[in-house]
């Protein structure tokens, strides 16, 4: 028995806090489902509120009285091994996870495939969730966007949305991120600039391809080195040797993420190029790969767990009914390393 709740003591409700507190009920309500439009101090007077009283929200009760489930979905169209190998991935969700775990909702995992079973797309149109946060979307996801009809969805990372409504992302400027990591290459006297381009179907990779031929057009010089990979390091790889074979004579990489960066540092050893020496590489993101990397990445940096945490943050406004805006960018910086 909860010693805070004697026998035939009235269980403590959300008018009992805001009495205590000295707000008003829907203020109690805010504070509870983790609105981010209440000041620290109120946080902190309603917070201390229900601790006094042994207050326990009743979630049942609520999502009955609200028609919620206070579920979200996490959505990451991906296979399992992408997904769990990548450590930039990985900080999206941890910062997601944070986010939520100040709220009241509790958060649902699926990782889809290209092509999601019937149960899971019966699941998420079925009322069995209150919104969703999309990571790592393709351009065959269409089925994703479809969702947005029945609840409110955030994309980590711009999506694929022509001729749908526009939905809530939270992105980097890619394109403006890979021209300054492509014109650091070429400041350190680098003249014949290969990139290791992401998958074709995601805005992402296309953007940094951009600012990677921005750079090297504005230069002068010549944007023809590419290879696309698929953010893993055996694609990374895989793309090195095909520009090997047919540049022979380059002397930097920019890859679009750090596993890709990492994958073509393994080739051009095993190929007896130093690096940095022969060939300098920058990778994306700043993830633990460009550490665990043969040699140290210079990278671009992302704020991966922010940028999980402001997707959360940002479903969560939208299911309290505020209007937060459609488009949250992040800031980036290069991180100058050992490779570059």
């Amino acid at each position: 028995m909860n010693e805070r709740e004697p026998v035939g003591m009235k269980r403590p409700t959300l008018e009992t806090v805001a009495a205590a507190a000295g707000v008003g009920r829907g203020t109690v309500s805010r504070v509870v489902n983790g609105s981010s439009q209440v000041s620290e101090q109120t946080v902190k007077t309603v917070n201390d509120a229900i601790k006094r009283l042994g207050y326990v929200p009743n979630r049942a009760a609520r999502s009955l009285a609200s028609n919620r489930t206070m579920a979200i979905a996490l959505i990451v169209p991906e296979n399992a091994e992408r997904f769990l190998d990548d450590p930039y991935l990985a900080a999206v969700v941890r910062g997601i996870y944070a986010r939520l775990e100040e709220s009241e909702y509790v958060l649902t995992l699926f990782v889809a495939s290209a092509d999601p079973t019937r149960k899971t797309l019966r699941y998420l149109r079925g009322g069995n969730v209150d919104g969703a946060i999309i990571v790592s979307q393709h351009e065959r996801d269409n089925y994703l966007l479809e969702l947005g009809e029945i609840m409110p969805i955030v994309f980590n990372g711009k999506p694929n949305e022509a001729g749908t409504p526009p939905h809530y992302y939270v992105d980097v400027d890619n394109e403006a991120a890979a021209l300054e990591a492509t014109e650091y290459l070429i400041a350190s006297g680098r003249r014949s600039i290969a990139h290791v381009a992401g998958p074709t179907d995601m805005p992402a990779a296309h953007e940094r391809v951009l600012g990677w031929q921005s750079a090297l057009e504005r230069a002068g010089l010549d944007a023809g080195a590419i290879e696309h990979g698929d953010y893993t390091a055996a694609g990374g790889a895989r793309a090195m040797r095909l520009l090997l074979e047919k540049h022979p004579d380059l002397d930097a990489i920019f890859a679009a993420n750090d596993l890709m960066a990492m994958g073509a540092i393994g080739v051009l050893l095993d190929a007896g190029r130093a690096v940095p020496g022969d060939v300098a590489v920058v990778g994306f993101d700043n993830s633990s790969a460009a550490l665990s990397a043969r040699i140290p990445l210079t990278t671009i940096s992302q704020p991966a767990m922010d940028s999980g945490r402001t997707a959360a943050d940002v479903l969560l406004r939208v299911l309290a009914g505020e209007s937060p805006e459609r488009a949250s960018i992040l800031p980036t910086s290069l991180v100058q390393r050992d490779s570059a």
